[in-house]
């Protein structure tokens, strides 16, 4: 209407953008401290097949008389060191072997790698979520939409394949924002073979290691500090398995190269016409 003021247009509320608190590191940090200290004092080193042997017997009576908190005791010490991401999870993979039997030995390492990975992704997520990715800008963010896109297939593929550090497989997805339960499937269906391969490794080392025992023993009891057993843990890595799992690992792909090669033809045929 003539003379009526027209009110300014406004835009809408942007919502502002979420700060980032030094506080959400804490965690992350409290976990680096300790891994640090575990290591620097070689507390690692204690996850040994030497020790195992040494403390075999006190191990096999703990086992028989309790064997449902023997259980539960490795998987906690499983969780810890996942979690803390050191080394070390091989030899206790074959030890879970040794002590358990395959099925409840793997078992068992699935639990506690899938509850330890689970724990550090968790805390990585909250201390950095996607913050990386936004700072690095738009080419990072297309590349981490494309990861979270098929997530599932792509962490398999990292889980299958043992060419990938299991503590990178556990921070990358929570840096790019892949969801919980993907994350926590993928890694517990990922680690199947591998782990069962170990852990059947471990199982038939009976002989190997009454073969072994006696000198083992008589060279603690000489006062030696240089006594060792002779395992190869790489015996387990056999090209069939490393093979096995690659196959795996590239079935586990098919779907995305499905997907992406159909989205290829859909411009294509957009464009065209």
């Amino acid at each position: 209407m003539p003379g009526s003021i027209v009110p300014p247009m406004t835009r809408p509320a942007q919502p502002p953008a979420r700060r980032f608190r030094i506080g959400r590191l804490l965690p992350l940090a409290v976990v680096a401290l300790v891994a640090a200290t575990v290591i620097a004092m070689g507390w690692h080193r204690e996850l040994s097949l030497e020790n195992l042997v040494r403390h075999r017997a006190v191990i096999n009576a703990f086992m028989t008389a309790h064997a449902a908190a023997a259980i539960g005791a490795f998987i906690l010490l499983y969780v810890a060191v996942v979690a803390l991401s050191l080394p070390g999870a091989a030899i206790l993979t074959v030890a879970g072997g040794i002590v358990f039997g395959t099925v409840v030995g793997g078992l068992a390492v699935i639990v506690g790698a899938t509850v330890g990975a689970t724990i550090i992704f968790l805390i990585a997520r909250s201390a950095l979520g996607d913050l990386l990715v936004r700072r690095a800008g738009p080419l990072a963010e297309k590349l981490a939409e494309g990861f979270r896109a098929d997530a599932f297939n792509y962490l398999l593929f990292l889980r299958l394949v043992p060419l990938f550090p299991f503590f990178l497989v556990n921070l990358v997805p929570a840096i790019l924002g892949v969801r919980l339960t993907t994350f926590v499937v993928a890694t517990a269906i990922g680690i199947i073979p591998g782990t069962f391969a170990f852990a059947f490794f471990g199982a038939g080392l009976d002989s190997v290691i009454a073969a072994q025992e006696a000198m083992f023993k008589a060279c603690i009891a000489a006062g030696r500090t240089d006594c060792r057993l002779n395992f190869n843990l790489k015996a387990a890595a056999t090209p069939e398995l490393i093979a096995a799992v690659l196959v795996l690992g590239v079935i586990a792909l098919v779907p995305v190269i499905v997907k992406r090669w159909r989205a290829a033809r859909a411009n294509r045929g957009s464009a065209d016409s």
